[in-house]
Order: structure tokens, then C-alpha cells, then sequence
């Protein structure tokens, strides 16, 4: 069997947030493999953690992945600052054909546009993909599982970073489907009485304040926060209220597209336009929504770049998506070309949580091998890029851990599921299947 045809029986998906299924990447041929620990969301520290706990593994599927891309060479993208995962990984590479890719401490590192222009100084086209020039990208979780995926070990388990107002903050493995209430409870609970939660990072993840969802493949960690925080009351406004703000107090300062990363990177991205397409309601659509098609959503127009405090990513992304329903899509007139600044307006970590009053919860978030021992998972049919996983089993059906229990129809694009503990199941449908632990 192949090592693509090993993951894709696995379930291997990105573990960095996309949730793109790994075993096409593997079947693919390209130049340079490339491993993404940059990690930079604010107050999550996971790729860090798994970085010095399982280097090993991490570079061996790294390795496995360069053998199946046929690629020349690989390239390790980690921050400077991350010295003990450095040193554990420098430790293990051996005379494997990887180089180090050293990255400086700023928002957003980890973009894969970003990554592949530092360590190939290629730029990948406006909506392409690494692969478009000779790349893959995997984020270093992902590598570990594809070792697994080698050894026929599927996806049961994410390790994810809990932080913020908590007792205890931690890095650790938790069955997929555990609810964040079992993972807030195994910390020590939280801090404050009255929290929201940030799923996967405090720009480009979610707000939730439901403790009864459930991690999945592609969750980084949990981040707490008071239920007054200022990043809570920003996100907790509807979209009405966001365009309302937006139309009547923008000065088109453009202070949002000069910070815009993908800008600096030469992307005809330029939020400030799209913000005119909030008051030109006639022609916003056509005219101003092409800005916003290269986006990728980091959040940094927002959250630090706006004297406002206004809503340009989000006004992005209502344009992507009109631009999407009306099938436009933006052809950028002008090559790719890095603008004369880009080394120069690069966001440091510490001043972005500074802005956003975080800082003060910045804090280690320790590996502790022990890991949450969920009464029932939730786990969800589609955790993934593609179609959702068709349930195999049936209620009252017994199952144990690693058993499959959803797959892909022939030819689709997804991921298999499997079980992440041992019981019993008491609950299906086409979203998810609820198994009760023995």
C-alpha cells in the first residue's frame, strides 16, 4: 500500500486549521516539502509543545512525505524564538535532506503564502496553492500523523493548547469529541465565572460560548476569556451593526491595506476599498468587492491595523462571498511583485497582543501526558475540506477505538472517521455520530 493510500485509510487531514485531506497532497510530485511550526496566534503554544515532545516522528513523516512527493529538498519553518523546540528538532534531523527555515516573531508567520516565499522566496499566484509553484505545506501535528498513518494508526486524538483564564494552562492530547466542557473541567476549570471561548486562535478562529461543542481534527487549543473582554464585545456585534459602523465612520485611511500581509506580499488586496463598497450600495458589488478576493482572512486589518476599530476583514469576507455567489472572480491586472516594505511593517507578536489586551495571559502551556477520559465523544462526519463521512455503524452498535465508522463515497473528496474511544453507539445521524465510553 501506499503511503498516500496509508493516509487516506487514517484520516489524515491538516491540523493547522484546514483540514485539507493529506493523502492528496501525497500522491502529488513537487520540488519542496515544507513543515509549518510557525504558530503564530496569539496564546496558543501547541505546534510548540509537540515540536519538543515528538520531534522524532514529526521529521519522520516529514521524511516519508519528501519519498512520496519525490521532492528534492525539505524546508522546517519555526520561529527563533522557540529555542528548546530548535534544539530537539536540529537534534533529530540527522542527515535527512531537511533545512532549517528560520521565521521572526510576528502575525501571520504561519500563512502559508508567507512560509513559501521565506524558505523558496517563490510566490505563489493570486488563488493558487503551494503546489503551483513546487510546494506542499503540512503543518508539524499533521507530519506526526502521517508516521501514524505509516504504522496504520488513524486520527483519534488532537492535540490541542487550552489558555487564557484557566487554572491550569496546558498542552495535551484529547480524544476527538470531547466536549470543551470535559477539556475546561480536566485544566481546573477557569478563573472567572462568566467566560466566551475562542476555538483555534483569537484572530482566525471562532467565538463560542457553547461548552457542549466538541474538538475536532482541526482544532489548535481553547482560549478563555472574560465574558466583558473587548475582543468578546467585538465579536458578539451582528453583521448589520459591524457594516452600520463601518459606512459611517471609515476616513479611507488605508492604514488596513498597508498592513494587509498579503498586500506587502504583492496581492491586489486593499480592504480600504472594500469598505467604500458599505456606502456605494449600487456599485459596491462590482466595483469595490474585487479588493477583497485575495484575502485571507488573518484578521489583522481588524484587530490592530484600524484606528477605528472598524470591520475591514470582516467586510472582506461578506465580499468574497457575494463575489462567490455571483461566480466573479478577481484577476489580479499586475504580477506578484513583494512590496519595498514588507520587511518593515511585519506585526511583532507582543505588540499585537498589547493591542488586543492579552498579553497579561500569556503564560507557558506545559505538555502533561495525562489526557481528559470523556464519558461520550461527539464525533462529527465531516472535520474536513471535501464531502462529509457517510456513519458505517448503528445504534447500539459496540465499537473500540481506531474501529472506522464513517467513509468516503468512491471518488469524493473527505476523510474517513474513526472511533476515539471504546463503547458504545447511541446516537447517529448525518452530522455525527455520539458514542458512550464503556
Amino acid at each position: 500500500m501506499s503511503l498516500a493510500d496509508k493516509i487516506f485509510e487514517a484520516g489524515v487531514v491538516g491540523a493547522g486549521g484546514a483540514g485539507f485531506p493529506t493523502h492528496i497532497k501525497a500522491k502529488s510530485e513537487v520540488e519542496y516539502v515544507l513543515a509549518n511550526g510557525a504558530e503564530c496566534e496569539p496564546l496558543l503554544h501547541k505546534d510548540y509543545e509537540i515540536m519538543c515532545e515528538h520531534p522524532e516522528e514529526i521529521l519522520e513523516g516529514m521524511e516519508m512525505m519528501l519519498y512520496s512527493t519525490k521532492a528534492k529538498r525539505g524546508y522546517f519553518g519555526i520561529k527563533t524564538k522557540n529555542a528548546a523546540a530548535i534544539e530537539a528538532i536540529e537534534n533529530s534531523i540527522g542527515d535527512k535532506n531537511i533545512e532549517m527555515s528560520f521565521l521572526g516573531d510576528f502575525y501571520p508567520s504561519g500563512d502559508e503564502y508567507e512560509l513559501v516565499y521565506h524558505a523558496t522566496k517563490r510566490l505563489i499566484p493570486p488563488h493558487g496553492i503551494p503546489l503551483d509553484v513546487g510546494c506542499v505545506v503540512n503543518n508539524v501535528e499533521t507530519f506526526y500523523n502521517v508516521k501514524n498513518a505509516n504504522e496504520g494508526i488513524p486520527v483519534t486524538e488532537k492535540f490541542i493548547c487550552v489558555a487564557g483564564a484557566v487554572k491550569n494552562p496546558s498542552t495535551m492530547w484529547v480524544p476527538i469529541g470531547t466536549s470543551y466542557r470535559e477539556i475546561i473541567d480536566f485544566v481546573g476549570g477557569t478563573t472567572i465565572q462568566d467566560y466566551g471561548i475562542f476555538v483555534s486562535g483569537l484572530l482566525m478562529g471562532k467565538l463560542t460560548f457553547d461548552l457542549s461543542e466538541v474538538v475536532t481534527k482541526t482544532c489548535a487549543g481553547l482560549i478563555v476569556l472574560p465574558k466583558n473582554h473587548y475582543l468578546i464585545d467585538r465579536m458578539n456585534r451582528n453583521m448589520q451593526s459591524m457594516n452600520r459602523i463601518g459606512k459611517s465612520a471609515c476616513d479611507q485611511c488605508s492604514y488596513c491595506t498597508e498592513f494587509c500581509p498579503r498586500y506587502l506580499l504583492g496581492y491586489d488586496v486593499q480592504p480600504h476599498k472594500v469598505m467604500r463598497s458599505l456606502v456605494f450600495t449600487t456599485t459596491g458589488n462590482s466595483v469595490w468587492n474585487q479588493y477583497a478576493d485575495l484575502c485571507c482572512s488573518c484578521g489583522l486589518c481588524s484587530l490592530y491595523a484600524c484606528p477605528e476599530d472598524l470591520y475591514p476583514r470582516e467586510a472582506c469576507d461578506q465580499g468574497k462571498a457575494e463575489m462567490r455567489e455571483q461566480g466573479m472572480k478577481y484577476e489580479q491586472p499586475k504580477p506578484v511583485k513583494v512590496h519595498p516594505i514588507h520587511e518593515g511593517r511585519r506585526v511583532p507578536l507582543k505588540m499585537l497582543m498589547k493591542k488586543l489586551n492579552v498579553a497579561h495571559l500569556d503564560s507557558k502551556t506545559p505538555f502533561t501526558k495525562e489526557q481528559p477520559k470523556p464519558e461520550s465523544v461527539k464525533i462529527m462526519l465531516k472535520q474536513h475540506v471535501g464531502v462529509p463521512a457517510k456513519a458505517l455503524v448503528n445504534l447500539g452498535d459496540v465499537v473500540s477505538k481506531n474501529d472506522l465508522i464513517g467513509d468516503i463515497e468512491e471518488g469524493k473528496l473527505g476523510a474517513k472517521i474513526h472511533s476515539s474511544i471504546d463503547g458504545k453507539v447511541t446516537h447517529v445521524s448525518e452530522e455525527f455520530i455520539r458514542i458512550s465510553a464503556n
